[in-house]
């Protein structure tokens, strides 16, 4: 009696929110939305344990339909099947779950190959879910975010299994380099969506908010919160969130559901000969993942699997410690060879991070290798006489000029000056006059010239009637100056005031910056 009140009441909620966003679920959205994971689950085929499960009639079974007629399944059935499922995340059935159902549970190769690479994930993913007390179903978040790839890399440049993009990924503590990114390493992506997923719970005290947030971002949640005038319910603000975030819940619970019930769709999970047992060995040189495979021989790929984090094969250890995962029964191989290994084809695989190389000599007097000499012509040469105090930086700024072209004009390489030595400047002929006053100014004079220079950039202080203006203090950077403010990202103030990457770095302390429109 209980299951069928239940069951009452997941129809008539099907019913009520399957019409409430009929208007809303678009072609396009759904369009989008599967031609991304088609891709992320086509991508799981490289996988190299997958590749190692692969026949041919695996191959050419890829993306298609094993069994012609699938069964036709009642609405009651998807609703008594999610109403049994032993989640704390709340499970609801409507219109848009069951076309998310339904593509997950098409009987494909890849399908099968990600239930089998799962026995494998899964695991791992949920005792550390279980150590920060979380619900363990969102553990299976990682299927829709990246077909349980750890390479995985969206168009956006979110990266790995749970697919952090960069700053997220930095400000949970993962490290992000030229050789490590640990948002591709399992274990240590997974605390940081654990930490996530446990802040997010904290903003919203609901679960299902807290998954489109992990999505999306608080300030996008929040946002459509404020639209909807003040629900709660994921439903209830469906049409006010970004479109991708849309459809994450459904797939989610779709996900979960197919990961469940993949028998009673006939899908048999395809077996992959994953390494369950492995360990890990602290490498303190710079070590090249090539020279472990070849001296211990193991298959190169199944190493750089094991080790995805490592995005040119090559382990830092020569700046600090990192984890080296191995097969369990090339550990003890490894420790017994360890110095043997590093130096095994070094000078092949490893190149110095830092060689003492003398400069060729050259009659060009500038040090910047990328700078080109202006053109003299309908130019002028005048001389100018170095002064108490004077610098290449100061005569630069005066005559509109940089500090190569100086010493280009001037055949040195050195910044000293002597009082009263010529420096030869080539100024535009039609202004030759009024450069030539220069040289008789005093300081006061020649620091408020009216003469332009190319080296300051022009400060515009924002219109505060028509933005949001903020003035920048001390520990500030965008990021934290974005989370002040509901459903801005540091990339909204970057755009809005036309920031380049130099801009953003350099800060100043007092500094006014637009945040948004008023």
């Amino acid at each position: 009696m209980k299951n069928f009140f239940f069951t009452i009441i997941f129809l008539f909620t099907a019913c009520f929110i399957g019409q409430a966003q009929k208007t809303k679920d678009t072609t396009d959205e759904k369009l989008d939305a599967l031609t991304q994971q088609n891709q992320y689950l086509d991508e799981l085929v490289n996988n190299w344990y997958v590749k190692q499960s692969l026949t041919e009639n695996d191959h050419t079974s890829v993306n298609t339909f094993t069994d012609k007629t699938p069964k036709i399944i009642p609405d009651s059935v998807y609703i008594k099947r999610l109403y049994k499922l032993p989640t704390v995340v709340p499970m609801t059935y409507n219109k848009v779950v069951k076309q998310w159902i339904q593509f997950y549970t098409k009987n494909t190769a890849s399908r099968r190959y990600l239930l089998g690479i799962s026995q494998y994930y899964m695991p791992i993913i949920e005792q550390i879910l279980d150590k920060y007390n979380l619900p363990l179903e969102l553990g299976y978040l990682p299927i829709i975010e990246s077909a349980l790839n750890p390479r995985a890399r969206s168009h956006s440049g979110a990266v790995g299994l749970w697919q952090f993009m960069y700053p997220t990924g930095k400000m949970y503590g993962l490290e992000i380099n030229s050789y490590v990114d640990e948002r591709m390493d399992v274990l240590k992506s997974t605390e940081a969506a654990a930490k996530y997923l446990r802040d997010m719970y904290k903003i919203f005290g609901n679960w299902t908010l807290s998954i489109a947030a992990y999505n999306s971002g608080a300030g996008n949640v929040k946002k459509a919160i404020k639209r909807s005038g003040g629900k709660t319910n994921f439903w209830d603000i469906y049409p006010y969130l970004p479109r991708e975030t849309r459809g994450y819940i459904p797939a989610y619970i779709a996900a979960l559901y197919s990961m469940n019930y993949y028998k009673e769709h006939n899908i048999i999970p395809k077996k992959i000969d994953m390494d369950m047992l492995t360990d890990t060995v602290m490498i303190k040189k710079k070590l090249n993942l090539k020279q472990v495979a070849e001296y211990l021989k193991i298959d190169f790929d199944k190493l750089a699997t094991l080790n995805p984090q490592y995005k040119r094969n090559i382990i830092p250890g020569n700046v600090k410690p990192y984890p080296l995962r191995l097969p369990f029964d090339k550990v003890s191989d490894f420790l017994n060879s360890e110095n043997e290994i590093y130096k095994y084809k070094d000078s092949i695989y490893l190149n110095d991070q830092v060689s003492l190389i003398s400069p060729a000599k050259s009659n060009r007097p500038y040090n910047n290798y990328n700078y080109s000499p202006p053109s003299t012509k309908h130019r002028k040469k005048l001389y100018y006489t170095v002064k108490s105090d004077d610098t290449y930086s100061n005569i630069a700024e005066w005559y509109d000029c940089s500090v190569n072209d100086l010493k280009y004009w001037n055949k040195t390489r050195s910044t000293r000056l002597q009082i009263g030595q010529k420096i030869a400047v080539w100024i535009p002929a039609k202004k030759y006059a009024h450069y030539q006053k220069i040289n008789k100014m005093t300081i006061e004079q020649k620091t408020n010239t009216n003469i332009p220079t190319i080296h300051k950039k022009p400060v515009v202080k924002p219109d505060k009637n028509k933005y949001v203006v903020y003035k920048i203090k001390s520990g500030d950077n965008l990021w934290t100056v974005a989370k002040k403010f509901d459903g801005i990202s540091a990339n909204d103030i970057q755009k809005i005031n036309g920031f380049s990457d130099e801009d953003v770095r350099d800060l100043k302390i007092g500094q006014e910056i637009i945040v948004k429109k008023k």
